[in-house]
């Protein structure tokens, strides 16, 4: 069992907690692997087209995007986690993201990406949770992830752990055990049923893939689609 785990900031403060939380139950049987941003991933995606038009492992940061996203499809498990800033993901978090747009279904999903589980932990103080986990969903479900398992805690106290209600923090701590108790009693050997919202979008970017094909047999998106199959009768889910 494999879990890759990417943290939406370096600080560990209440997020990190409810991470750790998390992942306690799995300590000892999961091979957990974690990465940390900005630090894994330091620098934004200059939006220069290199991935999309060529190749992905000629991007400027392609030593640290192919090292996380290497973890992520060999992964039985992804976890997301990300505090609420401005009602938003962190920008390291969403810089990360920005890096992996070439695996959105409309150029080049990875099939791996399909059937796979996930968890996106936030938190925030009052507000905005919801739209900083939407910003992760949004790129997973677009790559093509089956199961996507939102927890959004709101403090409604303080920012410090140490200075939030011990019965605050005993609701977030058991909420947070029960979806990982759940994830638990998941058989990983078997991949999850791929939702009919995420057949649609493959069906209408195999729809434009083909078109464009058509126009120019070399663009390399038509081209990765071919070679899988897919503009046939191949689907990259079971």
């Amino acid at each position: 069992m494999k879990i890759t785990v990417i943290n939406g900031t370096e600080k560990k403060g209440i997020t990190y907690r409810l991470k750790e939380i998390f992942l306690e139950p799995w300590r000892g049987d999961a091979e957990i692997t974690e990465f940390y941003l900005p630090r894994d991933c330091p620098n934004f995606c200059v939006g220069c087209t290199t991935c999309f038009m060529k190749d992905q492992n000629l991007c400027k940061d392609a030593q640290y995007v192919q090292r996380i996203e290497k973890a992520l499809l060999e992964a039985d498990l992804l976890v997301f986690t990300s505090p609420a800033y401005v009602f938003h993901a962190t920008g390291a978090m969403k810089a990360m993201l920005d890096h992996l747009g070439y695996r959105w279904m409309p150029h080049r999903p990875a099939k791996e990406m399909f059937g796979k589980r996930a968890v996106i932990i936030t938190q925030c103080l009052g507000a905005g949770g919801k739209s900083a986990a939407k910003d992760i969903k949004d790129s997973l479900s677009w790559w093509g992830v089956a199961s996507i398992k939102v927890v959004s805690l709101k403090l409604m106290s303080d920012i410090n752990w140490d200075k939030i209600p011990e019965k605050k923090r005993t609701e977030m701590s058991n909420r947070i055990l029960k979806v990982s108790r759940k994830m638990r009693s998941v058989d990983y050997s078997r991949p999850a049923r791929t939702p009919f919202m995420t057949k649609c979008k493959f069906y209408a970017v195999r729809m434009l893939q083909t078109n464009l094909g058509k126009e120019d047999p070399e663009y390399t998106d038509y081209k990765y689609w071919k070679e899988n199959g897919w503009t046939g009768n191949v689907r990259p889910w079971k």
